[in-house]
């Protein structure tokens, strides 16, 4: 990505440099290390650092939106406090028409003719994700705890358990997991698999993995154990009632269209648009940038 930048060959990262220089902004490329990222930096400059905590007060963070050309500009890299994630979504104001033509679109382009074949084979789908033993600050519970919460909601369903195929685990945690496979025989195992799994599954449940977002184009509920930016159509795990929560997601019907249309296009920067240099304006001023 960096060579790309210094190239001029990276669209979205083009767009926001000319952005900041027509602001009369210099700008320079680093790499994204520990060692850069987070030495001291003055006060007086400004820092767009990709997926990582800014190094300063001025610094922002910047992030692909799950998928291209779609982007994110915010202050934190923690996305479940990002502005779209405290946003309201209301479908009423969404264009039912507008909103319909772009999901299909996407939903070809992203997942070709699967998304019109998806169908409910009566399971759950739940995609892992790293330090499934840990129970991080964001997080409702730990994964292999939200597993077992699943395995004691699933009202007879059998539940799909995937491991992530570029995560690592270690050998403690495959043990958990083939303890629990032993235990419950409801549960199945797997690695990836993704798009077969939200083509065929009930519902997701996951801590925020992005899979919940991909089931969006399926018409998957979703159930998250975890804080994330695509919550609003989900249900969000309450961990003093569990059955209702298990309930409720086994029966919305979220408007998947018009809100896919409202995360992407409406909350997101489309690097593809006309409007592309405009909205990254808007995003840098709205956090104090001197950038009409």
């Amino acid at each position: 990505m960096l060579k790309r930048a210094v190239a001029g060959e990276h669209n979205f990262i083009g767009l926001l440099t000319e952005t900041v220089k027509e602001a009369r902004f210099r700008v320079e490329y680093c790499p994204a290390t520990a060692a850069e990222v987070f030495k001291p930096v003055s006060d007086s400059a400004y820092t767009l650092t990709h997926m990582k905590q800014p190094p300063s007060g001025r610094g922002l963070v910047f992030r692909r939106s799950y998928y291209y050309p779609f982007w994110q500009i915010d202050s934190t890299a923690e996305r479940w406090n990002w502005d779209v994630a405290k946003a309201i979504f209301d479908p009423a104001i969404v264009p039912a028409k507008e909103a319909g033509r772009f999901a299909e679109y996407w939903k070809k382009r992203l997942y070709g003719d699967l998304p019109a074949q998806s169908h409910r084979k009566g399971y759950i789908y739940v995609p892992l994700q790293g330090k499934i033993s840990v129970h991080r600050s964001f997080q409702s519970c730990s994964p292999l705890e939200m597993l077992t919460h699943t395995l004691n909601h699933s009202g007879g369903l059998e539940v799909v358990a995937t491991l992530h195929p570029k995560e690592e685990y270690s050998s403690a945690e495959l043990a958990a997991l083939e303890y629990m496979d032993k235990r419950y025989s409801h549960l199945v195992l797997g690695t990836g698999d993704m798009e077969r799994h939200l083509a065929r599954c009930e519902f997701v449940v996951t801590q925020n993995s992005s899979a919940a977002l991909a089931g969006y184009f399926f018409g998957k509920p979703a159930l998250l154990f975890a804080g994330i930016d695509f919550h609003h159509i989900a249900v969000r795990a309450d961990m003093d009632n569990l059955a209702l929560s298990f309930a409720e997601v086994a029966v919305i019907e979220p408007d998947y269209d018009r809100y896919i249309w409202w995360f992407l296009q409406n909350q997101s920067i489309n690097a593809g648009k006309d409007d592309a240099k405009a909205k990254i304006a808007a995003r840098l001023h709205r956090f104090g940038w001197p950038i009409e």
